[in-house]
């Protein structure tokens, strides 16, 4: 078992630690993969991963919050976050509402969830007629649940948006979505769907105080592992998916090996690369970009290189990764 060692962060409110940035330089070389010039050729490739959204919680660059799409057999069968900005980019990549087999959510932040509004409005114009699965975290003291948070967006009685209630009700204008809260305190693979080839479990980790999931999916003999945003507290994730060998492991590249960052929120490039060589991940694909990072990126992937010996890919708005 890899042994990961344990760094010191403060535990101070989740807004301050999002607030963070590092004063360093931008003077570096960043291997992003830049989008083709068609973004809905993503598509055509058996399975593909494309990115959405790269970005983080900081409007300071072209990014949009954390998102993505995969495409398997031409059609957009997950949807992984609806960050801020997603309804855009997913027009842009051609995404269907009617090709969803499932929602996934990892956790309640803005930059993972907020999309979500726009998305079902846009969906309400698709002509679906079959339900839709929608999964996230239960919710805590400080958290919704998955099932609370759409309530406070579409419910019937006090819903922001609530010409959208058919979602939730046995109605025939709109697609009934089939909202699964998961546990975000139990240990191991929580299976969500497993349908068509298509396997999904959703296991938990550790994002300070906010109830976060990581996503394990499988299809035609591949894995895909999207990590959501973890700290190295996370142990579980890593104990129970060891040497699970993915095809493409995706996690964020949102803070540096400086003192004083949120280690509480995320983990550190050290740290990343240990986990992906924990996991054995063919390929180590980051996104939720943050500058921070990004301007430092250099030092950060010869952090995660330390254990990591595989390809590091950096993740770009409408960015196709093909398996």
């Amino acid at each position: 078992m890899t042994t990961f060692t344990k760094r010191p962060f403060n535990l101070g409110s989740t807004l301050a630690a999002l607030a963070m940035l590092s004063a360093c330089s931008a003077d570096t070389t960043v291997d992003t993969k830049v989008p083709a010039e068609d973004p809905t050729a993503c598509r055509d490739n058996p399975i593909a991963l494309q990115v959405l959204g790269s970005g983080g919680p900081i409007a300071d660059d072209h990014r949009a919050g954390a998102s993505n799409i995969l495409w398997i057999d031409g059609k957009a069968r997950l949807l992984i976050d609806a960050g801020s900005g997603a309804f855009v980019r997913y027009g842009e990549a051609g995404v269907d509402f009617n090709d969803h087999d499932a929602i996934l959510l990892t956790h309640l932040h803005g930059d993972h969830a907020s999309g979500l509004p726009a998305l079902l409005n846009n969906g309400a114009f698709a002509a679906r007629t079959e339900g839709l699965t929608i999964a996230g975290p239960a919710g805590s003291e400080q958290f919704p649940s998955t099932t609370a948070y759409l309530d406070a967006l579409i419910g019937k009685e006090g819903g922001a948006l609530r010409y959208l209630h058919p979602y939730l009700d046995d109605n025939t204008a709109l697609p009934r979505l089939s909202v699964q809260n998961i546990d975000s305190q139990k240990p191991g693979l929580q299976r969500i769907w497993d349908k068509d080839d298509l396997k999904v479990d959703a296991i938990a980790v550790h994002h300070l105080d906010v109830p976060t999931l990581a996503y394990v999916v499988r299809t035609q003999s591949k894995t895909l592992i999207f990590s959501g945003d973890q700290s190295f507290l996370s142990e579980n994730f890593v104990e129970t998916l060891s040497h699970t060998k993915p095809d493409l492991l995706i996690m964020h590249n949102a803070i540096t090996m400086a003192d004083g960052q949120p280690r509480g929120l995320h983990r550190d490039p050290q740290s990343l690369g240990e986990t992906a060589a924990a996991l054995d991940a063919q390929t180590l694909l980051l996104t939720h970009h943050m500058q921070r990072a990004i301007k430092l990126q250099n030092e950060v992937n010869a952090a995660i290189a330390e254990s990591f010996g595989g390809p590091i890919l950096m993740a770009d708005d409408l960015s196709c990764h093909p398996l």
